[in-house]
């Protein structure tokens, strides 16, 4: 086959996901190519044998996906991958390390469209609490929600200087200012449920994060929404289907979506993005921002 559509997959874990082989071949690609325990500064190497060994036509048809499970670090790499490049010799490149940037935006997207449903509002001003801050996810639905006005809070059940030091590095490196707290305790959880207007929950799959009577003693809840698939439920009361469902809160009703309808929006985001860079004629460089731009075209379509 002349000039095949090939994506290199870099990532810097012992093995590259199945989850992201399956999505590029899902968006056509003819080849997949993973390379394992690539370290930061291996990128510029591997980027330029990339561009370098492929015709004109060929590097059009080029694309590096960067995966792994920390999310700096794929923002890192896109980067070194980026400034590698050689003009005309130049191709894609997408970064979603264990599907967290696309996670994080299928998750943002639709609590913001839930806003809207509401009352007409947006994310600016709105306190937002991020179960599992600490994570890959958690830090980027922390990311994108501060980057779009809401006051942001990771949390994590082993205390407040552990989320505080999550947040940090993720201020430090995108100029928002999110706060860490502590989730381990149930004085913790009843001041987060006393001031919390969105909760998202990203931490580990199989793991409770609040149960129903926790969400009826919220006062200020508008969204929960729940990433977690896996039973059961990170949030009691969010079915994996759920779209809107309603919550019954200690002053009114909330919304809940579920990881089900999270994850179609997730999985559209995914091959939407890779479809970006198998269709494109000129290099793109694909992370948080386009994901999410992506998302909120997606939800506001539905």
């Amino acid at each position: 086959m002349k000039d095949p559509y090939l994506l290199h997959v870099f990532s810097p874990t012992k093995y590259v996901s199945p989850f992201d082989i399956n999505m590029a071949y899902e968006a056509r690609y003819d080849a997949v190519i993973p390379y394992c325990n690539v370290t930061l500064d291996e990128i510029h190497p591997l980027t330029q044998d990339t561009i370098f060994s492929r015709s004109p036509e060929g590097v059009r048809r080029t694309g590096i996906f960067i995966g792994g499970r920390e999310f700096h670090l794929a923002i890192e790499m896109l980067n070194a991958a980026r400034k590698a490049m050689v003009p005309p010799f130049a191709v894609s490149v997408l970064a979603d390390p264990s599907g967290a940037i696309t996670t994080a935006a299928a998750m943002v997207a639709l609590a913001e469209r839930w806003l809207d449903k509401i009352d007409g509002s947006t994310l600016d001003g709105r306190r937002v609490y991020v179960f599992g801050g600490t994570g890959p996810v958690g830090n980027c639905v922390g990311l994108l929600a501060a980057k779009h006005g809401a006051q942001v809070h990771l949390v994590s059940n082993r205390g407040a200087a552990e989320a505080q030091a999550s947040a940090d590095a993720c201020n430090s490196r995108y100029d928002i200012a999110m706060r860490g707290v502590d989730g381990g305790s149930p004085a913790a959880l009843d001041a987060i449920l006393d001031d919390a207007e969105i909760i998202f929950n990203a931490a580990k799959a199989g793991v409770r994060v609040l149960d129903r009577a926790a969400i009826a003693r919220a006062r200020c809840l508008k969204i929960a929404a729940d990433a977690n698939a896996v039973p059961p439920s990170g949030i009691e009361g969010v079915g994996a289907k759920d779209n809107g469902v309603e919550l019954q809160t200690a002053n009114g009703l909330a919304r809940g979506l579920g990881a089900l309808a999270i994850g179609d929006v997730k999985y559209r985001v995914h091959t939407g993005l890779l479809a970006r860079m198998y269709e494109s004629s000129e290099p793109i460089y694909l992370a948080h921002e386009e994901a999410f731009a992506l998302a909120r075209t997606i939800v506001a379509q539905r």
